[in-house]
C-alpha cells in the first residue's frame, strides 16, 4: 500500500481463520486474489473485496493476484482491464509480478475438462440453453436428466474436439459436468462448464470458439495460482460445493479454499454494472467518471481520496450477513481524511461585491492565511486584500431574524485573516436586488482581533475582487431520491434531477489557479473541493466532494 496504516491486529471470522490455517501449517503462506470480470469498470462495492483480498495478504506477509476473469468475450473490452489497474493501483495496493487472466489458463482447462470426460464426469449435451433451463427442477422438485448423459466417453471427446475445432455454432451443444441431477443444491445439477462461443478474444483472437464458464474457471484458476484463500461474495455460497466438486476430481496442484462474506451495499446507490452501464448509455450521466457515479474513477474524479476509502472498508468490516451501509459513513471517511489532509483556501459561490469605504483606493495588502490549522508543517499562504471585495450573497440579510449573526445593516463582523468591517449602506439595482455592500473597516484589526476587545459573533470568507479567479463549481447530491432505488417503480425514475448543480461565476482566491487537477482542498466554510480535470489556465473546475456537515457524527455520538 502507499500509505502507512497503523499496525493493528484486525478481527473478524476470515482472519481467524487465516490465522488458524497458519498456526496449524495447514499454509505456510497466505496467498489471496482479486479477481474482477473485465466488462465495466469497478464500484465502491468493489472496495470492500479489493481492500480485503490485499489487506489480508500483507497483514499475514502473503501476497494477492490480480487475475482478470475474461472468459467472456462477448462483453469484455481492453479499456476496462486498464481502468481496473489503474484504479486497483489508485487505492493503493501492488500486485506486483503476479497479474493474471483466466484466459492464460485456456489450455489446462481444456486439458482437465477432457480428463472429466475420460472419467465419466462430463458429457456434451444437444439441448439448448432452454431446454438445459426447463430441466433443471425446482428447489423442491429434481431436475430431469438429458437424453445425452449417458453417452459414452469415446463419443463425447469426439464431439468436445469438435466443438472446439468450430465444427458447431453457437449454442448447438454444450459440455456439462455430471454430478445428480436430483441435488438440494441446484447448481449441482450437471452444470454447463463450457458453452459454444464463435467471438473473438480480447487476447487470444480467434484461437478459440470454445470458453469455459465462470464457475468452471474460477477454482481451477485459483488452483493453479496456488490461491490459499479464495474469499468470493455471499452470492457464491451456494456455488461452493460445485467449486468443491471440481477441485477433488481434477488433477489441479493445490487446493484453495472459498470463503465467504457480506459484499458492499451503499444506500442511495446502485451498484449494478448492468444499471451503471445504462446510466451512462441513455446519456444520464456525462460517463463512467461523473462525480456521481459510484464507480471508483467517478469518486477519484469528485475527491475522495484512497485513504479515506481504505478506511471506510476497514469501518464496515467483513461479515457473513448482508446489510445496507448508510454513505454517511463513507462521507465520515472521507471528511476525516481530508480535514487532516485538505489545504484550505477561501472562496465565493454566489458573490455580493462589498466596497470598503474608507480604505485606500488602488491600495492592496497581503494577509498571512494558515493552510491547515490540523496540519502544522502546511505552513501559510499569502492572501491578496484590497478594497474591492466579494463575500458570500447568503451572509448578508438586509432585514435578519433573530439569532442570524452574520452582516447586516450596522452590524459588524469579522472577516476571515483581515479585519472587522461594518455594513453602511445597502446598493440595489433598479429591480430592487442588492448588488452592493458600502462598509467600513477598522484599521486596527488586522488579524481579526480588536485591540479594544471587543467581540463580533460571526466570520465571513471573502476574496478580493481585483485579485479573485473566476471558477466553475459543481455541487453534488445524491444520484437517487431513495435509500432504495426501484422499490417501488422502475429504478430510473428515482433518479434525483437536482443530483448535480453548476455554479458558473464563482470567484476563489488566486492560489487556487495555481492547484493541478485533481488535488483536494477545503473552501473555508463551504466544503471540501477537488480541481476537475476540464480546468483550465486561469479557469479552475471545482467538484464538491463533500459538504462540511458530518451527519454520521452526530449519529454515531447520539448511540
Amino acid at each position: 500500500m502507499s500509505d502507512e496504516q497503523p499496525a493493528v491486529e484486525r478481527q473478524d471470522f476470515i482472519r481467524d481463520i487465516v490465522r488458524d490455517d497458519l498456526a496449524s501449517g495447514r499454509h505456510r503462506e497466505v496467498v489471496t486474489r482479486f479477481p474482477p470480470e473485465p466488462n465495466g469498470y469497478l464500484h465502491i462495492g468493489h472496495v470492500k473485496s479489493i481492500a480485503l483480498n490485499f489487506g489480508i495478504a500483507e497483514e499475514f506477509g502473503g501476497r494477492c493476484h490480480l487475475r482478470f476473469d475474461d472468459t467472456n468475450p462477448v462483453k469484455e473490452e481492453h479499456e476496462y482491464i486498464e481502468a481496473i489497474k489503474e484504479d486497483v493501483r489508485w487505492l493503493g495496493f501492488d500486485w506486483g509480478a503476479h497479474l493474471y487472466h483466466a484466459s492464460d489458463y485456456f489450455e489446462q482447462l481444456y486439458e482437465w475438462a477432457e480428463h472429466l470426460i475420460r472419467s465419466g464426469l462430463a458429457y456434451v449435451d444437444d439441448q439448448s440453453a432452454d431446454e438445459i433451463r426447463a430441466q433443471r427442477g425446482t428447489l423442491t422438485e429434481p431436475g430431469a436428466a438429458s437424453p445425452w448423459r449417458e453417452r459414452g466417453s469415446d463419443e463425447n471427446l469426439v464431439l468436445f474436439r469438435a466443438m472446439r475445432a468450430g465444427e458447431f455454432a453457437d449454442g448447438a451443444r454444450v459440455l456439462r459436468a455430471k454430478i445428480d441431477m436430483a441435488a438440494g443444491n441446484i447448481n449441482l445439477r450437471d452444470p454447463v462448464l463450457y458453452r459454444i462461443l464463435h467471438a473473438s478474444h480480447p487476447r487470444t483472437g480467434d484461437r478459440w470458439c470454445i470458453y469455459p464458464t465462470y464457475d468452471y474457471a474460477h477454482g481451477q484458476s485459483d488452483a493453479i495460482e496456488h490461491i490459499t484463500h479464495s474469499l468470493c461474495t455471499l452470492e457464491f455460497e451456494d456455488h461452493r460445493p460445485l467449486y468443491e466438486w471440481l477441485v477433488e476430481h481434477l488433477p489441479v496442484p493445490s487446493r484453495p479454499r472459498q470463503i465467504e462474506f457480506a459484499r458492499l451495499n451503499l444506500a442511495s446507490t446502485v451498484l449494478s454494472k448492468r444499471r451503471l452501464l445504462r446510466l451512462v448509455a441513455e446519456g444520464r450521466v456525462s460517463g463512467w467518471d461523473d462525480p456521481r457515479m459510484p464507480t471508483i474513477c467517478g469518486i477519484r474524479r469528485r475527491g475522495y481520496p484512497p485513504a479515506a476509502l481504505r478506511d471506510f472498508a476497514l469501518r464496515v468490516g467483513v461479515a457473513k450477513r448482508n446489510s445496507v451501509v448508510d454513505p454517511a459513513l463513507l462521507e465520515h471517511a472521507v471528511r476525516t481524511e481530508l480535514n487532516r489532509t485538505a489545504a484550505r483556501r477561501m472562496g465565493v459561490l454566489e458573490p455580493l461585491k462589498v466596497v470598503i469605504e474608507n480604505y485606500p483606493e488602488g491600495a492592496s495588502e497581503e494577509l498571512e492565511a494558515v493552510n491547515n490549522p490540523e496540519d502544522p508543517g502546511a505552513g501559510s499562504r499569502r492572501v491578496p486584500f484590497a478594497r474591492e471585495l466579494f463575500i458570500e450573497a447568503g451572509d448578508f440579510m438586509e432585514e435578519p431574524p433573530p439569532k442570524f449573526y452574520r452582516l447586516a445593516p450596522g452590524r459588524e463582523v469579522r472577516l476571515r485573516y483581515a479585519y472587522l468591517i461594518t455594513c453602511r449602506e445597502v446598493v440595489k439595482d433598479p429591480s430592487g436586488a442588492i448588488v452592493e455592500l458600502r462598509c467600513s473597516y477598522d484599521p486596527a484589526t488586522r488579524g481579526g482581533d480588536a485591540p479594544d476587545g471587543r467581540k463580533v459573533k460571526a466570520t465571513l470568507h471573502w476574496v478580493s475582487a481585483a485579485h479573485a479567479v473566476g471558477a466553475e463549481v459543481r455541487l453534488y447530491e445524491p444520484l437517487f431520491t431513495r435509500p432504495d432505488p426501484g422499490a417501488e417503480r422502475d429504478w430510473v425514475e428515482d433518479l434525483n434531477p437536482a443530483s448535480l448543480r453548476v455554479v458558473s461565476e464563482a470567484r476563489l482566491e488566486p492560489s487556487v489557479a495555481e492547484l493541478a487537477a485533481g488535488e483536494r482542498l477545503q473552501l473555508e466554510r463551504l466544503g471540501y473541493f477537488c480541481l476537475d480535470p476540464d480546468s483550465r489556465p486561469g479557469r479552475p473546475v471545482l467538484n464538491r466532494t463533500v459538504t462540511l456537515r458530518d451527519t454520521w457524527a452526530k449519529v454515531r455520538d447520539r448511540g
